[in-house]
């Protein structure tokens, strides 16, 4: 079963459903990474269950022509993370104050001085991620953080090809809008030139 196609997995395991739990090995990790980064880490576990748990419910909906259910699974992720929270804004803001933690320095003098340029960058680019509106962040953020294709995002989000495109673009046109703006911080690329670099 390991060597199966994704859509071969999910026909086996309609007759036997322990089969479905190889889509749980190959995806299980980078769907945690996923959630962890999009929730509170104490909750992103929980959620992986029940993303597999929707599509084990679910399976016999896939459609069995599409060889990966990658794409398939992180948009029940998505749905998912948007039911667990109302403001993503928050989560956002907690998940990139944890990361802005992770760059700092060991010298105790550079410390501080590192922990507010970090702070004041991390702050500023979940600004302007929250100041998305909800469909153009989820589309960038499972562009930028998850590396999904646009054929993969069209397909996770269930939406035409075309409109991952416009997406994408009116976030880099409003992310770029919102590093101009007059006072801000150094502007922390790494969503802004993920985008532009696809």
């Amino acid at each position: 079963m390991r060597e199966s196609s994704d859509s071969a997995v999910i026909a086996a395991s309609l007759a036997e459903p322990g089969a479905f739990g190889v889509l749980f090995d190959r995806y299980g990790a980078v769907l945690l990474r996923f959630l962890t980064r999009r929730v509170q880490p104490a909750d992103a576990e929980g959620l992986l269950g029940e993303v597999f748990r929707v599509a084990f419910e679910h399976r016999a909906g896939f459609d069995l022509a599409r060889e990966s259910a990658r794409p398939w699974l992180y948009g029940i992720a998505a749905n998912v993370v948007a039911k667990h929270h109302r403001s993503e804004g928050r989560r956002i803001r907690a998940t990139l104050r944890l990361a802005g933690r992770g760059v700092l320095g060991e010298d105790p003098a550079e410390l501080a001085v590192r922990a507010a340029d970090a702070r004041a960058a991390w702050d500023q680019l979940a600004g302007a991620l929250d100041s998305l509106p909800g469909p153009e962040r989820q589309t960038l953020l499972l562009f930028a953080w998850e590396e999904l294709s646009y054929e993969e995002i069209a397909e996770a989000l269930g939406i035409p090809l075309g409109t991952v495109r416009s997406r994408l673009n009116r976030a880099r046109s409003r992310l770029a809008g919102a590093s101009a703006s007059p006072g801000s911080p150094p502007q922390t690329p790494s969503v802004r030139e993920a985008a532009h670099d696809r």
